[in-house]
């Protein structure tokens, strides 16, 4: 039996991969349904290689009979429409900030904390957590799992599609531009992103933190322990795909970096890619494409007591936004979590 799937913000970056996931994963779904604004509603999207599905509008679909709405259209439209679908019996997966600190909302991540799906059953939503959150998170968790983390520093180089399609052009304009000697004027980031690092992702908050790196450190004690103190800076560099991380990590007992290598081997969704030479590491432009969170540059952190430091990188729209999504609802499906809904 199948399930009818709904991608909300199907003409956007993360809703076309979330179509795209769907398909290669064979997800069973019997009905797909490609939502986005009235002013998208009749493009064409792909699903797939071979089907082409009509966008719909959003404002005006009826989702009773709809069992998962996989949402990614901006916080302010999930806050509206989101609800909606969930009061029809859709359960909703949020890709947007929206929900994912409302504390009866789970926040998942299926390699780090399936034991929380079931809560979904009050709201009928579930939060997906922020992109650089998710691939963090995903190579920190077979690590506390030995010794527990008590602190986490963390440096983000931040692909432009994390902004979006129009965020994408600006540094392909950019870029071209610089090779003619014109000049093309930010609109999507605070200076030019082409040849430069931005350190500034989302807006400034009381502390001077931004709301980017804000978010990586509640939603990682969310997700992974409430006790864990995450201090993080998130850099926009001119990569159009992929997230990359420097993570240095306190542990409260001694762990070695055999035993981290060992953890991370045998756990679900890291590929360790750690030679000791030239190009024995990943980079983002490799990530592309791929599932996996890689994790590479493992070492002793000398500077406290029980530390290691290790360099990870991640596809931002794949595992940090459409492949997750797609975890989750695979889940709900395995664990019977998922009731079909009448047409």
């Amino acid at each position: 039996m199948g399930y009818k799937v709904a991608v909300v913000g199907a003409t956007g970056a993360v809703g076309r991969e979330m179509l795209k996931t769907l398909a290669e994963r064979d997800f069973p779904a019997d009905e797909v349904v490609a939502l986005a604004s009235g002013r998208s509603a009749g493009l064409e999207v792909s699903y797939g290689e071979k089907r082409v599905l009509k966008v719909q509008n959003l404002e005006t679909y009826d989702f009773t009979g709809t069992d998962i709405g996989l949402f990614s259209p901006g916080a302010q439209i999930s806050a509206i429409h989101a609800p909606r679908a969930a009061a029809a019996g859709c359960v909703v997966i949020d890709n947007t900030s929206h929900f994912r600190m409302e504390p009866d909302v789970p926040l998942i991540v299926p390699e780090v904390n399936l034991h929380a799906l079931p809560l979904f059953r009050k709201r009928r939503i579930i939060a997906n957590p922020n992109c650089s959150t998710i691939q963090m998170v995903v190579a920190l968790k077979p690590l506390h799992d030995i010794a527990r983390i008590r602190r986490v520093v963390v440096a983000t180089y931040q692909s432009v599609s994390g902004a979006g399609k129009e965020a994408m052009d600006e540094l392909y304009q950019q870029t071209k531009a610089s090779f003619v000697h014109e000049e093309v004027p930010p609109q999507q980031f605070t200076k030019p992103i082409a040849f430069n690092c931005i350190p500034h992702i989302d807006r400034f908050l009381e502390d001077g933190s931004t709301k980017e790196e804000w978010k990586m450190a509640v939603e990682t004690r969310k997700i992974l322990d409430p006790d864990i103190k995450v201090i993080a800076t998130c850099v926009r560099v001119p990569v159009f795909i992929g997230h990359a991380e420097a993570v240095h990590v306190e542990f409260e007992s001694p762990i070695t970096e055999a035993q981290a290598l060992a953890a991370w081997r045998r756990a679900p969704g890291v590929v360790v890619v750690d030679r000791r030479e030239d190009g024995g590491y990943m980079t983002q432009i490799e990530a592309a494409g791929e599932d996996a969170t890689y994790v590479s540059r493992l070492r002793r952190d000398p500077t406290v007591e029980h530390g290691l430091a290790f360099w990870c990188v991640a596809d931002n729209l794949r595992k940090g936004a459409a492949l997750n999504a797609v975890q989750i609802a695979e889940a709900l499906v395995k664990q019977g979590l998922l009731a079909k809904q009448p047409a």
